[in-house]
């Protein structure tokens, strides 16, 4: 079973930065997809980044330029480097790994960003 524990999260000023981390209970060299989601108060879960196994990235457009998703495949973890926060960016963050072969998802419990104005 998948298991995924997201961490960093916490309360940071407008402006400032903060890294999260995704550990895996499993190897993740295999994995093709890993990515960050995230859930503001009454709002729908949205993509945040993707990476590939291949390197390939993609970001929400109001993440882009400020958040760089990152994945170290021997610590089996994946990352979000979060600069230039803004309150808007709070919520919920989540990690998600994708089985390609079956398309079954998995998800972390998340972890909260809370950014101050």
């Amino acid at each position: 079973q998948v298991q995924l524990v997201e961490s960093g999260g916490g309360l940071v000023q407008a402006g400032g930065s903060l890294r999260l981390s995704c550990a895996a209970s499993v190897n993740i060299f295999s994995i093709n997809a890993m990515g960050w989601y995230r859930q503001a108060p009454g709002q729908q879960r949205e993509l945040v980044a993707t990476i590939t196994k291949g390197g390939s990235t993609n970001y929400a457009n109001s993440v882009k330029g400020r958040f760089t998703i990152t994945r170290d495949n021997a610590k089996n973890t994946v990352y979000l480097q979060m600069n230039s926060l803004k309150p808007e960016d709070t919520a919920v963050y989540y990690c998600n790994l994708r089985i390609v072969t079956s398309r079954v998802d998995y998800w972390g419990k998340g972890t909260l960003v809370t950014v101050s104005s």
